[in-house]
């Protein structure tokens, strides 16, 4: 992968980093620090119904040990955009990821509360894969059932996406150089493959997706 070019809306660490790295569904204070500790560009915290889910509250508590220049984002699938706007307030992130078959319009309110904006979709399921589509400053292309950790069909994109895109859904740092292969995204987005069990990040399995990802530049 080579150094890309970025948009000056979503700037942290993407001028820095030939292979931006987020780990998502974190919970604990620990994970924060091993993801942070090992190098990742963007932390997800997920407020959607999911093993992974944590209150606005806990977010916040969680988010002010984050350096400047990392990062926070919180994730959502379907909730109400009023619940969307007062959840992201009330955490405290910088950026809020959305999940689900919200329209442009959301993003655009979101986007007027001052946070930055990533766009989850998956391959067939009828959303545009082209990033910015929405106005967004990121997209994701996962699975189409999120942090359950199975794969998908890369040939389902018919070529990679134009403008910034992170490659999620079943990622490991056993998988992620072959899943990468060909497809050339700005980077990677995981959350059950750095755990030691549902919801319970590994540290050591977070350190070496970091250094695997790194590697792929």
């Amino acid at each position: 992968m080579s150094r890309r070019t970025v948009i000056n809306r979503f700037p942290f660490r993407f001028q820095e980093a030939d292979v931006y790295v987020k780990v998502c569904g974190l919970s604990r204070p620990q994970d924060v620090a091993a993801a942070v500790g090992a190098g990742a560009d963007a932390i997800g915290f997920v407020l959607t119904p999911s093993p992974r889910q944590v209150t606005p509250a806990a977010v916040r508590a969680l988010v002010a040990e984050v350096p400047e220049g990392t990062a926070t984002v919180a994730v959502f699938r379907g909730e109400p955009l009023e619940e969307v706007r007062r959840a992201a307030a009330d955490a405290g992130v910088d950026t809020v990821q959305l999940h689900g078959s919200e329209p442009p319009e959301a993003f655009a309110a979101l986007r007027a509360d001052g946070f930055r904006l990533i766009r989850a979709a998956s391959p067939g399921s009828g959303a545009p894969l082209e990033s910015g589509a929405y106005g967004e400053d990121l997209l994701i292309i996962d699975s189409p059932s999120p942090g359950s950790g199975e794969r998908w069909d890369p040939a389902a994109l018919g070529g990679s996406p134009a403008g910034p895109w992170l490659l999620a859904g079943g990622l490991s740092p056993y998988n992620v150089a072959g899943a990468v292969a060909g497809l050339r995204p700005w980077g990677v987005d995981v959350s059950s493959g750095v755990e030691s069990s549902r919801g319970v990040k590994d540290p050591e399995l977070i350190e070496r997706f970091v250094r695997e990802a790194a590697a792929l530049a």
